[in-house]
């Protein structure tokens, strides 16, 4: 019980701290883990019956985190890379209706590993625009310590989940704005 008091303050910090852009990556980490939840609870491990209880739960969660991505998505300002992105959330939203009507794994797992890739784009957006910053601002030695642990996390994180590599951000890179998340 303890533990779980400390995790729920933990969390609650995370998120009342949390910059628009750190939201949107919480957001879609919420996502891809109920989506695993779900895809876990739907199959059959050492002869044990799939859970359709936690399986609905899960993918309803799913469901109103692309919600949730569909609300803040600021269309005006993303122009039609936001109506791309929209469609995109439409398509993963009814996957989802599917699978839950189906109870079947795989539209859950294409939707997961949607979430999974545009978490990986908008982290190395993120990552591109402070390495940006950085290359302007040499003095801030607090930037340098976040980007310090930022990156140590996305290696692991990479290493662990995918085999994709991000390119190597230059300081020469043209400034660009993200205005996606509302």
């Amino acid at each position: 019980m303890m533990n779980n008091n400390a995790q729920f303050t933990y969390q609650a910090t995370r998120i009342s701290t949390a910059t628009k852009e750190q939201l949107l990556l919480i957001t879609y980490d919420i996502g891809i883990k109920a989506c695993r939840t779900a895809e876990n609870a739907l199959s059959v491990k050492n002869g044990k019956a799939p859970d359709y209880d936690l399986a609905n739960r899960e993918i309803i969660r799913a469901q109103e985190v692309i919600r949730e991505l569909m609300v803040t998505l600021n269309k005006d300002k993303a122009g039609e890379m936001g109506d791309k992105l929209m469609q995109l959330y439409e398509y993963m939203y009814q996957q989802l209706v599917d699978a839950n009507m189906k109870k079947e794994t795989e539209n859950i797992k294409a939707v997961r590993e949607m979430l999974e890739e545009l978490k990986a784009t908008w982290e190395n957006a993120l990552v591109q625009l402070l390495h940006e910053y950085q290359a302007a601002h040499p003095e801030d030695k607090d930037l340098q310590n976040a980007m310090n642990e930022i990156e140590g996390k996305k290696t692991e994180t990479t290493s662990a989940t995918s085999a994709y590599k991000a390119p190597a951000p230059s300081a020469q890179a043209p400034k660009r704005s993200f205005t996606l998340a509302g």
